[in-house]
């Protein structure tokens, strides 16, 4: 049991004439012993309410409130609040506010271990000069601290702070964001912090809790914040990891915001032999990378609405909100890397899983390893050269690379690529996740020395001299599935029709986008700011086959980024799923068939085929010869496994499936 746990706490409001108004509902969190834990959203998502449940100021009228074990039935000085409003007795000094808490509640200490406890949480907030001061006569972030430090001197088990630097200015409040983390890291006293400052949640919490819009709010989302401790401000916004997380959180709050002001739908015009979908409207989620270019061109040429679909494309900042995005059902379907729904629906790190579907490949290739130029100046060209500068560097520094998601090919090829030179991805270097957008200036910030994406932000990277490219996937594994339509099961189980009408649009976009003559006005549209917002002059790179390494080297690379082959194989899919397990994201299954089966729905891509007249090859499984000379057996994934020099340790495990509901009328 976690040191405080909230379990499937409710609160509903009636006021005076009978009205009722249910705040929350369902609301479940565990914190443990000594975390720091900021809630945000917007006005009306109960973050106050779940503070004052908390606090046993208002009490929840379903589920419970447990702390340490305890109950909560009211309030106690085990749990202490500090308001946005300092609260402070003004005809109090200092030095007297903070004494009126620990004699009411440390009545049993002498008066000498009283006064001396008021004095430590005096110089704690460093205000002795001020101790004998009144409110009015200090200024606002010194009574806030004086608030604080009377929440401390009692002692409590756990620290609730309501907004406590709201009302000051930036200078101050970021003064003081800084003294509470020191204050903090020296006590390691259980808190929850309310706040509308994302920059304030990520400097100073262990995780963020984000609230859904009320009513009947509860939590949508949890991030664990991947900064070290101790954190001060300005090494904070230096590292990779502070940006893509400032920018889920502003994505989470600005898509709260939408929802919140969105109109109710129009009615969609169906086309005739479509009226029997399940559901018209739907939205689609992407990252904007250039092999979005599917979606972008079912929307603008008409493609969805010819099956009766009225579709909202939804740019996501990063692989991790797309995906919270289907999770949470703000998303029906999207634009998923390969790897992401056998990843999730298995439990990627043992996270828990959901049971995600794909039935259409959307594109493959379009991927490149970039270094920094710095590499290249050191007599980097290929990953050879690159395992013996690693080899060679004394400078004790770490090498950090960037790549998209676990799951994601880019993260599986660049792993991939590494240890075919010798290089372990978990010893050798740093891999972190960094959403695509945010690559090229980690890159320029020296947050990081690579990265593994698709384009434009290879060719932007190369085209401005930040870096080359040693690879593209053509060099690692030609022709691998890259992005996939994924959904969840339930969704596919609950429209099935709409599923079918999706796949049979974005076959016929995929096709679209593949014709040479086409070429051109794909470029113009994925680009636009809606979508991808890039120059297209990067966009035309790749999408053209030719590709640019950097430092003068200019290719035709054939097929670099390929959209109308879209079943994705036996082979192919084991074959990722092998490299999931390879570095220990999943078990792997020992019923691997079936899971694939569940996974890959083979049948909705065929009817869709069968329905548009197109042929559909056989999926028989292959054996597969990458570029470097490897051999990957379908019939032995484990012996493959077993015979790879730099792994993580194994894990294989049978995966129970639970009975399938799909059909299609």
């Amino acid at each position: 049991m976690a040191f405080l746990e909230i379990q499937n706490a409710g609160k509903l409001f009636t006021s005076d004439n009978g009205t009722k108004y249910e705040a929350l509902r369902g609301v479940n969190l565990q914190i443990e012993e000594g975390q720091f834990i900021s809630i945000i959203g917007h006005s009306g998502c109960g973050k106050s309410t779940v503070l004052n449940m908390v606090a046993g100021l208002g009490m929840a009228t379903s589920g419970r409130i447990v702390v340490d074990g305890t109950l909560v039935t009211g309030p106690g000085p085990d749990r202490m609040v500090a308001f946005q409003n300092h609260s402070l007795l003004p005809w109090l000094t200092v030095r007297q506010n903070i004494a009126l808490a620990v004699n009411a509640v440390h009545n049993e200490l002498s008066e000498v271990d009283r006064n001396a406890l008021v004095e430590e949480h005096i110089k704690l907030v460093s205000l002795e000069k001020a101790a004998d001061k009144k409110p009015g006569q200090i200024s606002g972030g010194m009574r806030q601290r004086v608030g604080i430090a009377r929440a401390l001197s009692t002692r409590p088990k756990v620290l609730l702070l309501d907004e406590p630097f709201g009302a000051l200015d930036a200078l101050t409040r970021g003064r003081l964001q800084e003294e509470l983390a020191r204050i903090w890291e020296a006590h390691r006293i259980t808190v929850i912090m309310i706040t509308h400052d994302v920059d304030e949640a990520l400097l100073l919490s262990d995780r963020i809790v984000m609230m859904t819009n009320g009513p009947a709010a509860k939590v949508g989302d949890i991030m664990t914040v991947e900064l070290p401790h101790p954190r001060k401000r300005m090494e904070v916004v230096n590292n990779p990891n502070y940006y893509r997380q400032r920018n889920e959180l502003i994505d989470y709050l600005q898509k709260a915001k939408q929802a919140k002001k969105a109109a109710p739908a129009k009615p969609v015009s169906v086309p005739s032999g479509t009226s029997s979908l399940e559901k018209t409207t739907v939205s689609l989620g992407f990252v904007p990378l250039l092999d979005c270019a599917p979606l972008v061109i079912a929307k603008e040429k008409g493609f969805f609405e010819k099956y009766g679909l009225d579709v909202n494309l939804s740019r996501e900042v990063s692989w991790k909100a797309l995906l919270q995005g289907v999770l949470g059902d703000r998303l029906d379907a999207a634009m998923m890397v390969c790897g992401m729904p056998v990843g999730e629906t298995l439990g990627v790190y043992k996270k828990p899983s959901t049971a995600l579907v794909t039935a259409l490949t959307l594109s493959r290739n379009g991927n490149a390893i970039t270094l920094s130029s710095k590499y290249y100046e050191k007599g980097v060209r290929t990953r050879e050269d690159f395992a013996n500068y690693l080899k060679e560097d004394k400078s004790g520094k770490p090498h950090t690379l960037g790549m998209t998601f676990p799951s994601s090919m880019h993260n599986l090829l660049l792993r991939y690529w590494l240890a075919g030179a010798g290089i372990d991805p978990e010893k050798d270097v740093n891999l972190v996740v960094i959403p695509p957008p945010q690559m090229v200036s980690n890159l320029q910030a020296g947050n990081i020395g690579g990265f593994c994406v698709g384009d434009p932000w290879n060719s932007r990277a190369i085209h401005e001299g930040l870096g080359f490219a040693p690879a593209t996937d053509m060099d690692i594994y030609p022709g691998h599935p890259e992005k996939v339509l994924g959904l969840k099961e339930t969704w596919a189980d609950a429209y099935p029709k709409t599923h079918l009408a999706l796949v049979k649009a974005l076959i016929e976009a995929c096709r679209y986008c593949d014709q040479p003559e086409n070429r051109e006005e794909v470029i113009q549209l994925v680009c636009q700011k809606q979508y991808v917002n890039a120059d297209p002059i990067y966009g035309a790179v790749s999408l053209r086959d030719r590709f640019d390494y950097g430092f003068g080297r200019t290719e035709t690379v054939s097929n670099f980024n390929l959209f109308s082959q879209h079943q994705s194989g036996f082979t192919e899919q084991l074959w990722s799923l092998t490299q999931m397990a390879r570095w220990g994201l999943v078990p792997f299954p020992k019923n691997y068939q079936a899971v694939l089966s569940r996974v890959y729905r083979s049948e909705i891509y065929g009817r869709a085929c069968t329905e548009l007249g197109l042929v559909v090859t056989s999926d028989a499984p292959t054996s597969l010869t990458l570029p470097d000379g490897s051999v990957f057996d379908s019939a032995d994934p484990l012996g493959y496994l077993e015979s790879l020099a730099i792994k993580q340790p194994i894990e294989v495990a049978e995966i129970k499936l639970p009975a399938h509901l799909l059909t299609i009328v």
